[in-house]
């Protein structure tokens, strides 16, 4: 930007009017070289006055300050400490921008960042749609700024907020120092109401909070008709029932063939199905073996001998005797 003849005219008349307490010829004195040295400063590098030097009261004061003049009483204490806040500021300011500057490429830090003003006017006209549709829509903040859920307009939206923005930056350095001020606020309003919406959205997204899943449980067993039951030699159990390590029962499926839903309970006082034993229905068995045997009868224990001694022979038994099995027959006498 070329400071103009009619900024410079306008900066100096702000500084002779905080001089205004002088005398005519002090002032005048202080004010000779000063269109001069602002042309000089306006032609060394991009920028108002007022980024440069800062202030025109501060500048009055710096002035007051090389000439020795005395501010007037009741404004010493104030316009040393404002003048001495202001070119400190100045000064730090100016050393981060020189040191900086080398870092991303460039001698100076604002260099660097006066390419980068094309890109902001474009985010500021994003932004202003942005809060446009926030509070006309009621809608949160979201990738685009639809007005009434339409993408068209959203598109026509960001057309003019963007030029408009594009353009106010074009003719930023050419306002007043009102203006600027008001449109700097904006600007200021607008990266807070970005930030904002950006936190928002990265939330709604899933990176502030983990996302919650919901546990379902699955019955393995809800697929269940019937139960069959073997023993170790694959043979079909049928009367079973099952219960749990408390003693309740266990109850798997329903009766799901006719016979047994038309089969009375064997026990008349329990009509009730579900206390049927398993199987429901043996005739549904998945696998069948074939007739198996008989369980073997359990083998004897051989007989104990008799306690005769080795070697002798049992004691005969006379016949006629009781034990022998045979009477005698008496001999008939002449």
């Amino acid at each position: 930007m070329t400071v103009t003849e009619q900024e410079i005219a306008r900066y100096v008349g702000q500084v002779r009017e905080a001089l205004a307490d002088l005398p005519p010829p002090v002032r005048d004195e202080l004010l000779e070289d000063l269109p001069e040295h602002l042309a000089e400063v306006a032609a060394e590098a991009e920028g108002s006055l007022y980024e440069r030097l800062g202030p025109p009261q501060a500048y009055a004061m710096e002035l007051r300050t090389a000439a020795g003049v005395t501010p007037p009483a009741g404004a010493v204490n104030l316009d040393q400490r404002i003048g001495a806040a202001v070119r400190k500021g100045r000064e730090r300011i100016r050393a981060a921008d020189n040191r900086l500057g080398p870092v991303v490429g460039y001698t100076r830090l604002s260099d660097f960042l006066r390419l980068l003003r094309p890109a902001w006017w474009i985010l500021r006209g994003y932004l202003a749609a942005m809060l446009i549709t926030v509070l006309l829509a009621g809608t949160s903040f979201g990738l685009l700024p639809r007005l009434g859920g339409s993408g068209l307009a959203a598109l026509l939206l960001l057309a003019v907020t963007i030029t408009g923005s594009i353009w106010l930056g074009r003719r930023t350095d050419r306002m007043g120092r009102r203006p600027r001020l008001v449109l700097n606020l904006g600007a200021a309003l607008l990266v807070l109401f970005g930030l904002a919406g950006f936190v928002e959205l990265d939330s709604r997204a899933g990176g502030g909070s983990p996302v919650q899943y919901e546990q379902v449980y699955t019955d393995q067993y809800s697929g269940v008709q019937d139960v069959y039951v073997y023993d170790s030699q694959g043979r079909l159990l049928e009367g079973v029932r099952l219960f749990d390590q408390n003693g309740q029962p266990i109850r798997l499926g329903h009766p799901w063939c006719a016979e047994a839903q038309r089969a009375p309970s064997l026990d008349d006082a329990f009509t009730d199905l579900t206390r049927q034993p398993y199987p429901y229905c043996p005739q549904g068995a998945p696998f069948r073996f074939g007739p198996t045997s008989p369980p073997a009868p359990e083998p004897t224990a051989p007989a104990e001998p008799s306690a005769t001694p080795s070697g002798t022979a049992p004691p005969a038994t006379p016949t006629g005797t009781p034990g022998g099995g045979q009477s005698p027959t008496p001999t008939p006498t002449n």
